[in-house]
C-alpha cells in the first residue's frame, strides 16, 4: 500500500513510522524547515518538504500515481480540506482521512463530503462521557458518510424498557439496538433478550432520532 502523509508533526511523523513498520510504502510531506531536518534524518528521502496544498508538491511526492490512501495530518483545518478536495477531485486518490483539530469546524468537512476524519477532542470527549456518564445517553461513534451514530444507553429501575424484550419495544424508525451488556458481559441485543435495570445497551439510529429513542427506553 502506498501512503501520502500531509503533515510532519508528532500524529504524522507516529502515523508514518507505524505504517513503515507494517513493510508500506509512504511519503511524508512537512513544510516547516526545522521539523522537516528532524524528519529527514530518520525517513531520509521518504520525507519532502513543501506545502501540501500546492499541486507541485503533492506531485512530486507521488500523487498522480495515484496512492491507495492520502492522510491529511497537518495542524490547520483549512489546509486539510484542501489537501484532502485535490486528491479526491483532481488526482482520484481513492481513500482520504483528514485531521479535524477544532471540532466547530466539523461541519465544514461534512459539507465538502471529506470522511472519514479523525478528531482527537472528540474523541476524548466520548470517552470522558462513557467513563464518567453524566448523562443518559453517550454518543459513542459517528458513521458520517453511513449517516448513522453508535449509542450508549444506561438502562435503570425506573426505566419504561426495564423488564421487557427487544421485540416488544417500539423503536423508532431507523434505530436498532445492537447489544446488552450486563454484570461485564455482552450479548447481541435479538427479539427475545430481556432488558434489565442496569443493562448497558449500545444502539445505532440515524442523527435526530435520540430523543425518540430516549422516550423508548429511558423515560416513562
Amino acid at each position: 500500500m502506498y501512503v501520502v502523509i500531509a503533515g510532519g508533526g508528532k500524529v504524522g511523523a507516529n502515523v508514518a513510522r507505524s505504517l513503515l513498520r507494517l513493510g508500506h510504502e509512504v511519503t511524508l510531506i512537512e513544510q516547516r524547515r526545522d521539523r522537516f531536518d528532524r524528519l529527514e534524518d530518520e525517513f531520509e528521502h521518504q520525507v519532502q518538504r513543501g506545502d501540501a496544498t500546492e499541486l507541485f508538491v503533492l506531485e512530486r511526492a507521488g500523487i498522480a500515481r495515484p496512492p491507495d490512501i492520502v492522510l491529511a495530518l497537518t495542524g490547520d483545518d483549512e489546509d486539510n480540506m484542501v489537501i484532502c478536495q485535490l486528491a479526491k477531485e483532481r488526482y482520484g486518490v481513492p481513500k482520504v482521512i483528514a485531521r479535524v483539530n477544532d471540532p466547530r469546524n466539523q461541519a465544514h468537512f461534512d459539507l465538502l463530503g471529506l470522511a472519514p476524519t479523525i478528531c482527537a477532542t472528540s474523541s476524548i470527549m466520548a470517552l470522558v462521557e462513557h467513563e464518567v456518564p453524566e448523562h443518559d445517553l453517550i454518543h459513542l461513534l459517528e458513521l458520517r458518510k453511513e449517516n448513522l451514530e453508535i449509542v450508549e444507553v444506561q438502562i435503570d429501575r425506573d426505566s419504561p424498557s426495564a423488564g421487557k424484550r427487544v421485540e416488544g419495544l417500539k423503536l423508532p424508525e431507523g434505530a436498532r439496538l445492537i447489544s446488552v451488556m450486563r454484570d461485564g458481559r455482552s450479548e447481541i441485543a435479538v427479539g427475545s433478550t430481556t432488558l434489565e435495570a442496569g443493562d448497558q445497551v449500545l444502539a445505532i439510529l440515524e442523527p435526530g432520532k435520540e430523543d425518540e429513542l430516549r422516550r423508548v427506553l429511558l423515560r416513562r
